[in-house]
């Protein structure tokens, strides 16, 4: 459930109607807000500057688009806004139109707030540099994504980059109370129970949007609650006091569950923290640490990720970060997403998590994974060399003629079944490529390595038997 537009104080939604008015009602961005600062100047209407363009960077519900308007207002410049999402460059260009016409009437450079600019492709991206290079608008873009890789570099060059924050516990308690006291919001109609507070702040995910809108959800639903035990219409109006009381409306955990169903997760399965989080879940794996790899594996659930892209990163971790110590892990990867693909979900979170926590506590080998790399590279160095004329294939007419396989010892017909001999070619005769390392079940393969490089360099150490080569 959620709360309606205009069933409190203001006809607008509780996180549009508590929008901040000034720089000094922005909390959680202190890093962005000190004196001096980008945002400071471009906000201060006395400061005679033209004003930089900047690029917002940060997670949903932060302030992004409140900054904008923060600063077209303080600075008393036209406020232009545009959404990538469904703009294209006949809007921007329609924008630069109107700024230039202000521009003539001897008004500053309006703000042109462009929310989503990772959304934008590149040519819609390269309509933006004349009106910002020539100072016909200050553009204030918005992004969820790493800008790095979603904004084009000239016009990444021409602006200020300024990363924000998720809303701690600190700013997101600030906002749930202002909002409660707040003429502007619930006007001191309510009050949260015992351990509301930090349950609401916990599940919104340092997003103040999401925790005000969880706050109005949750009221609307105490109100019904008791209209519900009063047996009254009334009690469902504007105005509490038509109870015949003034005293505010406790707002409960159960009001709280009741409106939530889920807990709000922050994730964006399109954007960075898609990335952030797929990160961090591999690099927990790759730490041992099961604890946090299940976490980010609930965090991935519960966005909704596709779980055929979680399988196949873990089938990708086994073979990478487990390796030889454990080639169990391979095949528990593998099983697992077999499973997902055979009984779907919800129930697939359950092999999932099977592979995660193996995986977490299996020993870690990437000596594989590192052999391969290496002889790669020196195959694109052109450390390639010619095969061995005794390992030339010799099974076809004239073959021998040329010396293919002669001198070539088999195998089988060595003592130990492993014969003196070289295989590599001769450039790159001392390569050693597989550097076993002495975790798991590769410290066998260790001891087993040594004795084998010994009899194949002719170094005559004491090998295994034949059933164990």
């Amino acid at each position: 459930m959620s709360g309606q537009p205009g069933l409190f104080s203001s006809k607008a939604p509780l996180a549009a109607a508590m929008r901040p008015r000034s720089l000094d009602d922005v909390f959680g961005q202190d890093h962005l807000l000190v004196e001096g600062s980008p945002l400071r100047a471009l906000a201060d209407s006395a400061s005679g500057q033209p004003g930089t363009s900047v690029i917002l960077w940060g997670p949903a519900g932060v302030g992004k688009t409140t900054l904008a308007k923060v600063i077209a207002h303080s600075s008393e410049r036209e406020f232009l806004e545009l959404s990538a999402v469904s703009a294209g460059v006949k809007d921007v260009r329609e924008a630069m139109d109107r700024a230039r016409r202000a521009l003539d009437m001897g008004s500053p450079p309006p703000v042109l707030f462009l929310d989503e600019i990772h959304r934008f492709s590149k040519a819609q991206q390269d309509a933006l540099l004349p009106g910002v290079e020539n100072g016909l608008v200050v553009l204030i873009a918005a992004t969820t994504e790493n800008p790095s890789f979603s904004v084009v570099s000239p016009l990444l060059s021409r602006s200020v980059l300024l990363t924000l924050r998720a809303l701690d516990h600190d700013a997101l308690t600030t906002v749930v109370t202002r909002a409660l006291s707040s003429p502007r919001g619930l006007d001191s109609r309510f009050v949260l129970g015992e351990g509301v507070l930090d349950a609401l702040v916990a599940r919104s995910g340092g997003d103040a949007r999401r925790a005000l809108t969880a706050l109005e959800a949750a009221a609307s639903v105490a109100l019904g609650r008791i209209a519900s035990a009063e047996g009254s219409a009334d009690v469902g109006s504007t105005d509490t006091g038509s109870r015949g009381s003034t005293a505010p409306v406790e707002i409960t955990e159960d009001d709280l569950s009741h409106a939530l169903d889920v807990a709000l997760v922050t994730y964006d399965r399109d954007g960075d923290q898609h990335y952030d989080v797929v990160s961090a879940f591999i690099k927990s794996v790759r730490g041992s640490d099961a604890d946090a790899a299940l976490h980010y594996l609930a965090r991935m659930v519960e966005a909704g990720e596709d779980p055929r892209f979680i399988a196949r990163r873990l089938v990708i971790l086994a073979s990478e970060d487990i390796g030889l110590a454990d080639p169990q892990g391979l095949v528990v990867a593998m099983a697992a997403a077999d499973a997902v693909s055979f009984i779907g979900m919800p129930e697939g979170r359950i092999p999932l998590a099977e592979a995660t926590v193996y995986l977490a506590l299996a020993p870690k080998s990437n000596a594989a994974y590192r052999g391969i790399n290496q002889a790669i590279a020196d195959i694109r160095e052109g450390k390639a060399g010619v095969v061995p004329p005794h390992l030339r294939d010799a099974h076809y007419p004239g073959a021998s003629g040329l010396g293919h396989g002669q001198g070539y010892l088999y195998s089988h017909d060595a003592p130990r079944g492993v014969a003196r001999q070289h295989y590599l070619p001769e450039t790159l005769r001392s390569a050693r490529y597989y550097q076993p390392t002495t975790r798991g079940l590769e410290a066998e393969l260790h001891s087993r390595y040594r004795v084998l490089r010994g009899i194949i360099d002719g170094e005559e150490a004491e090998g295994p038997g034949e059933s164990d080569s």
